[in-house]
């Protein structure tokens, strides 16, 4: 059995940096733990479990870790599941009563909930966000002069600059969802729309669709409340960029690696 254990917003890994392995779990557990089943990991059972914050972690054989700075101690496989772990603990946690008529629900599948009163069957929900690379082409035509939008929003940990994203409103295509955005945020508008990739997002519930986009029209203007600074950038002089987790660093990275291909040129 493979344990993935959270404790404030941290995963417990062994000191070799795995997911604690044993027949029991290697902490004693509280009446108040309630281990969530997941899928199978190398061939062993799973589960997680979220310690109360009240709780201090007693075997000194663990190590808390953030679970974005576990990304780098991980394979990936691991760090998914973790992920998936954080997701459900999150879910049962704000899923402990029927919105409905307010009676306690229980579990009726690994991944739904049932209400004891008028069965109302709820599965984890997951909020949809945009996240773009705007690309502007260079008045000289090279390649290597095209110019990349990246900002700094007033929400991030350090002074990195990463890309303009926003979620999803009701009614909205992705599409729509990422014109609005980058006109709210930024005062741009934006053609040429392309997906790219998308990544889950496990804080707390969030999947990641990320696009390119090219420069249309208009004068950059910054969100005061949302952005705290941003601007064009080239290839060449790129300020600090985000943690190899994320979508926006991958998507940073591949617009880096278009340099030498004439065909993503933006029209």
């Amino acid at each position: 059995m493979r344990w993935f254990i959270f404790h404030k917003g941290n995963i417990l890994l062994t000191t070799d940096n795995q997911i604690p392995a044993g027949e029991n779990c290697p902490l004693q557990l509280q009446p108040a733990c309630s281990p969530q089943p997941l899928p199978d990991f190398e061939g062993e059972k799973t589960c997680a479990i979220e310690l109360p914050p009240d709780v201090s972690p007693q075997d000194v054989s663990l190590q808390a870790i953030p679970l974005r700075n576990s990304f780098y101690l991980l394979s990936e496989p691991a760090y998914r599941l973790a992920g998936k772990a954080r997701e459900l603990l999150y879910w049962d946690s704000t899923t402990r009563f029927c919105s409905v008529c307010g009676a306690p629900m229980e579990r009726h599948t690994d991944i739904s909930k049932r209400c004891t009163a008028c069965g109302r069957e709820v599965w984890p929900s997951i909020s949809v966000a945009i996240i773009v690379l705007i690309r502007r082409a260079a008045s000289s035509g090279r390649k290597e002069d095209e110019q990349a939008l990246l900002v700094h929003a007033r929400n991030f940990a350090g002074n990195y600059y990463g890309l303009i994203a926003g979620f999803l409103e009701t009614g909205e295509s992705l599409e729509e969802c990422l014109q609005r955005e980058v006109m709210e945020e930024t005062g741009l508008r934006v053609k040429n729309v392309s997906y790219k990739a998308s990544q889950p997002w496990p804080f707390p519930a969030v999947l990641m669709v990320g696009f390119f986009a090219d420069y249309d029209e208009g004068e950059l203007r910054l969100q005061e409340e949302e952005l705290a600074y941003g601007g064009w950038f080239t290839r060449k002089e790129l300020p600090l960029l985000p943690g190899r987790m994320s979508l926006a660093r991958q998507l940073i990275e591949r617009w880096l690696s278009e340099e030498g291909n004439p065909d993503s040129t933006p029209t």
